[in-house]
């Protein structure tokens, strides 16, 4: 007689249709209906995070700024410490996201646990920072895109001088391909995300191997560790400040997950696992990053005023010493960057697909179509390409304009991680303490929410610091004005048409630590009272 029982194919394939079902009637107990396939595994959505995320290639592009602002061994110690305090977020996050895996995330989740009072407008305003920060996003992964392709082309023939109009044109490109592969490649994305996965960490032990074994004439130990740098104008307290900023920019983007729960299978269980992981391995590949790259720093002046615009193209070429194998180098990285701007246009048109379907958008109705046989939000991926690409417009007539719209899209990520924890805090304060996820922080809990709550907030706060003195209409940091923008433009679409026909999703408020939702009469309802068609999908 045998021991172990035998699981036929049949039986796996039934036990996985059970999960789909699962995650369909928690979807339905929303009032959304499933459109989206879910056929993202754990690792395919640790690998799309990641590749979102890209700390260590993000970095890259920052590390002239941060060594004006403090040198290396600020940058260094800040990485850690925002790391540290970004690890109490992603656990805040994984525990909401895990009780309401939505596309929505941040704006649902301020929607289901702030007080009935509150909760729409609030849920709205916090919609509107995430879809702005979200369509700034794909316009700064997209001209970051466009640099290292032309970067490429001035490093092999230095003759060639790039000029503003090459970086738009070459940026519609890149949008473009990323919205292709997104409208007749989506059967794909689980696929390039394992293999980005493993292409990622390839191409970081490759660049970290090849640079420290190549150069010869390291920096020192005190240059990296050590000796503070100040070229800012201001005070050290004040360029320590900056430096920390620049440390803060290189960790945005965990968030990836929850948009794209809808997606997922299991998403209760392995949403919260990769936001988790994603913010681990960026946060160490981060730093080993910066370690070796400030390593291989010989001339800074060189790496700032780079003919590529690359300034991690000189930090190659120097490490090197050759330009093969600075192209060699950076084309792991141009690789990355472009499959990132892949996964940032399906995650930003989710974002968009979702808001819309709440009815916060303009033309929602259309805006939050799915294609009947793709099954895609394909108004919403073409919505954020248009977006993306008129944003990428502001770069011909205005540089400080262009980096206004780089800067808030860093912010208005911030702001919209914010809101979900004041909220969860609150309902704690207030008594409203459970909420039914499959990742609980227990007793933990109101210390994480805490915690992340306050670092969110000082980064908020020093986003809008200027980075150079004296300052001057070119080089003022224009962020607080954008925000205010954003709120200008959320607070007028909110009194035109959002206060009539913006609704989030059914399930409301936490009352007594049982989880209600809000019907189609706008009376409360407790959740035993859904009756869920159990849909196959």
């Amino acid at each position: 007689m045998a021991f172990v029982d035998e699981i036929s194919p049949a039986s796996e394939a039934s036990s996985a249709d059970d999960v789909v079902n699962e995650d369909v009637r928690n979807l339905e107990s929303f009032g959304y209906k499933q459109e989206l396939k879910r056929d993202f595994s754990f690792i395919g959505m640790l690998g799309f995070a990641w590749s979102v995320l890209t700390t260590w290639t993000a970095l890259g592009g920052s590390l002239v700024v941060a060594i004006q602002a403090g040198g290396p061994p600020v940058i260094i110690y800040s990485w850690i410490a925002v790391s540290f305090f970004s690890l109490f977020v992603a656990y805040s996050f994984a525990e909401i996201c895990s009780a309401f895996p939505v596309a929505g995330g941040q704006y649902s989740w301020v929607a289901i646990l702030t007080p009935p009072k509150w909760a729409r407008l609030t849920s709205y305003l916090c919609g509107w920072f995430i879809v702005i920060g979200f369509l700034s996003a794909g316009a700064a992964n997209g001209f970051i895109g466009a640099s290292f392709v032309l970067g490429l082309a001035q490093i092999a023939h230095p003759s060639y001088v790039i000029e503003r109009w090459h970086v738009c044109l070459v940026c519609y490109l890149v949008l473009i391909l990323a919205a292709a592969v997104n409208l007749w490649g989506r059967h794909l994305l689980n696929k390039l995300s394992k293999t980005m996965m493993v292409f990622n960490l390839a191409s970081f032990i490759v660049v970290i191997t090849v640079i420290l074994s190549l150069d010869n004439d390291k920096a020192s130990a005190a240059f990296v560790f050590k000796d503070f740098v100040n070229k800012t104008g201001f005070n050290n307290s004040y360029a320590s400040l900056l430096g920390i900023l620049q440390a803060a920019f290189g960790m945005t983007g965990y968030d990836a997950t929850a948009h794209m729960t809808e997606e997922m299978r299991n998403a209760r269980k392995d949403a919260p696992r990769a936001i988790i992981w994603s913010v681990w391995i960026g946060a160490f590949s981060g730093f080993v990053f910066l370690v070796a790259a400030f390593f291989c720093i010989r001339n800074l002046e060189a790496i700032d005023t780079t003919a590529t615009g690359v300034p991690l193209i000189a930090i190659f070429q120097q490490a090197t010493g050759s330009v093969s194998g600075a192209i060699g180098l950076t084309v792991l990285i141009t690789v990355i960057a472009l499959v990132s701007l892949c996964f940032l246009m399906a995650q930003s048109s989710r974002v968009v697909f979702s808001f819309a379907r709440d009815h916060g958008l303009p033309l929602s109705s259309y805006i939050s179509r799915v294609h009947p046989t793709l099954h895609i939000p394909h108004w919403s991926i073409i919505t954020v390409l248009l977006v993306n690409m008129a944003l990428m417009a502001i770069y011909f007539g205005s540089v400080t304009g262009f980096n206004t719209v780089l800067a808030f899209s860093t912010e208005g990520f911030y702001l919209s991680y914010i809101m979900p924890l004041l909220v969860r805090v609150w309902g704690r304060l207030q008594g409203r303490h459970d909420i039914d996820s499959a990742f609980s922080l227990g007793r933990f809990g109101m210390a994480f929410n805490l915690i992340g709550m306050a670092y969110l907030a000082f980064c908020v706060v020093i986003f809008n610091f200027p980075t150079v003195s004296p300052v001057t209409s070119a080089d003022m940091n224009y962020s607080s004005a954008a925000v205010g923008v954003a709120a200008l433009v959320a607070a007028i679409t909110w009194f035109t048409t959002g206060r009539k026909h913006f609704t989030g999703p059914q399930r409301g408020v936490i009352i007594e630590g049982s989880t209600s939702f809000i019907g189609e009469d706008g009376r409360d309802a407790s959740f035993t009272e859904v009756t869920i068609e159990n849909e196959k999908s």
